[in-house]
């Protein structure tokens, strides 16, 4: 069974402290919480500044982070969550792009409460009158969807999975931020290049899969996953999703146009960390 817990229920900001930030200036002092981290640190080496640690401490988000928000250069690398990331840490020894997703979207979602609140609108459509309409969501109270897979190696993100048609096994990875970040550039050059991003499934089960029935080869293994029989290939990307440390962004909304009330994921859209961008 899953272990889900509310944010506010699991003291997402642990301590509602401040800490000292400039030694030069002791008037200068940005409050900081203790973030929870869906992984428990349960999946970094033990070279790792997040070996075995549950919670991180985050300070708030200050105008220094906006400036890494709307800097074009970041912004067209797409770099600019894992420099916000970066910034916002207080151990500056913790590197973005090695955590695991799931842990960076719990700072990212305390982040972004440090910065505008707890409080976001988004357009969602409606599935029972399929209208649009802007609905307000609470990020205080997302849920946590934390680790309850044993690695195959403790303090290793490797994980096995037995396929149910072929009864081949696979060893998987839960993604990190650099896994993420090299997606989402290939997208970006594929978008640029007049390409389409028609490869989602067997690009996603490419990056999570380490080896298939022994075989280690990412040439073999590609060659794998694209003759993986479609009963497989869904029973492993939804063990994957069930089993993923991160956060539940769904939460319950009702429709302006017909009162429908329905449960429906938190859409991340560029309001989410630019408030006053046009949606």
């Amino acid at each position: 069974m899953n272990t889900t817990q509310p944010r506010n229920s699991n003291s997402v900001f642990t301590h509602n402290n401040s800490q000292q930030l400039n030694n030069n200036n002791k008037s200068d002092e940005i409050p900081y919480e203790l973030i929870p981290l869906p992984s428990k640190g349960l999946l970094y080496p033990e070279s790792s500044p997040l070996h075995g640690v549950e919670s991180v401490g985050i300070r708030a988000m200050t105008a220094r982070e906006e400036d890494i928000l709307m800097s074009p250069a970041l912004l067209k690398s797409g770099g600019a969550i894992t420099e916000l990331i970066k910034s916002c840490l207080i151990d500056k020894s913790i590197d973005p792009l090695e955590m695991i997703s799931g842990d960076r979207n719990s700072l990212l979602f305390s982040i972004r409460i440090t910065g505008y609140g707890p409080e976001y609108q988004a357009s969602v459509e409606c599935s029972e009158c399929e209208q649009k309409s802007d609905r307000k969501f609470d990020l205080s109270n997302v849920k946590i969807n934390f680790l309850d897979l044993t690695p195959i190696v403790p303090f290793e993100n490797k994980f096995e999975f037995i396929l149910p048609a072929s009864q081949k096994t696979v060893i998987f990875r839960f993604l990190t931020g650099k896994s993420e970040e090299q997606a989402n550039k290939t997208s970006i050059a594929r978008k640029k290049a007049g390409l389409l991003n028609d490869n989602v499934i067997t690009n996603s089960l490419f990056d999570s899969i380490i080896s298939i029935g022994g075989i280690e080869d990412k040439q073999k293994i590609g060659h794998e996953i694209r003759n993986m029989l479609a009963r497989d290939s869904l029973a492993l990307r939804q063990h994957i999703a069930k089993h993923q440390p991160d956060i539940i962004t769904k939460q319950e909304s009702t429709c302006q146009h017909c009162d429908h009330t329905e449960e429906v994921n938190i859409p991340l859209g560029i309001s989410f960390l630019w408030p006053n961008a046009k949606r």
